[in-house]
């Protein structure tokens, strides 16, 4: 099995010095560790930020690279530029405020090892408010490619902090697009539309932090005109037919015109299980 992969994280100024930290050292402390970390700073960092990277730095020693962009340009940007720099073809995505679970890692190689024609391995994952011990809720995934292939024209099938993917077939289809939101649900498709296979674990790898915010973020006009343009591709390319295409836009119309808390309801309804 081929331990080697990059990990690729994206941090800006906004993040919390103590969950970066946390972040880190849950890379740091993976079953099979990583020999290749890029941190991409998305703009200027605060002070606290900067000395939890130099103390990391001292932790990783070179396997931590730091690249650093003069201004902010979004979580897009900062992966597109992100994905040449890394030295590996396997590539585990982190995010600056999660926390992956100790053999995360090593089962996402395990899948790759075992299936070389995946593209993209992730898990599901769970949601906490206080500490990973008291999960709330669950975000699943669909697990084969026949069933992602049939929720991508809906949702996102996958959970972007959890995944790992092969370079080449990232660069393959064009690399992540230069949008604001909504990046990865276009890379899937565009992955899924030209043949590659994907996968989910259906197993917890990922530990994220309830944010009262997420649904808030995915309303308004400009979000509404995101997705539509990811729809108008799938309906061009034919990997959905003009019913589908009229029924998703129309969801994600009224999606992104609802009070917030009718969308926070429906979203913890339908897209979350929580925890009893």
């Amino acid at each position: 099995m081929n331990k080697n992969y990059s990990v690729l994280m994206s941090v800006y100024r906004n993040e919390k010095s103590g969950i970066l930290r946390q972040s880190m050292q849950s890379i740091f402390d993976q079953t099979i560790p990583t020999n290749d970390f890029v941190l991409v700073c998305d703009g200027p960092l605060t002070k606290r930020l900067d000395d939890v990277i130099s103390e990391m730095q001292k932790k990783f020693g070179k396997r931590l690279r730091v690249i650093r962009h003069e201004e902010n340009r979004g979580l897009g940007y900062c992966l597109r530029t992100g994905i040449p720099e890394c030295k590996n073809d396997l590539i585990a995505r982190m995010d600056s405020d999660d926390i992956s679970r100790k053999d995360r890692c090593e089962r996402e190689l395990e899948i790759f090892a075992n299936n070389p024609g995946i593209s993209v391995v992730g898990g599901l994952v769970g949601e906490f408010a206080v500490t990973i011990e008291e999960i709330k809720s669950i975000r699943r995934v669909p697990e084969t490619n026949e069933e992602i292939i049939r929720f991508v024209k809906w949702r996102s099938p996958m959970n972007h902090p959890s995944v790992m993917f092969r370079k080449k077939d990232i660069l393959a289809v064009g690399n992540y697009p230069e949008v604001r939101k909504c990046q990865d649900w276009y890379l899937w498709t565009s992955l899924l539309m030209n043949g590659y296979q994907l996968y989910n674990i259906q197993d917890i790898l990922v530990y994220m932090r309830e944010d009262k915010t997420t649904f808030k973020r995915r309303s308004g006009w400009q979000y509404f005109k995101i997705q539509k343009q990811l729809y108008d591709k799938m309906r061009k390319k034919k990997f959905i037919s003009v019913p589908q295409y009229a029924a998703a836009v129309s969801v994600r119309l009224c999606s992104a015109i609802a009070p917030n808390g009718v969308r926070k309801a429906l979203f913890q309804k339908f897209m979350r299980e929580k925890v009893k």
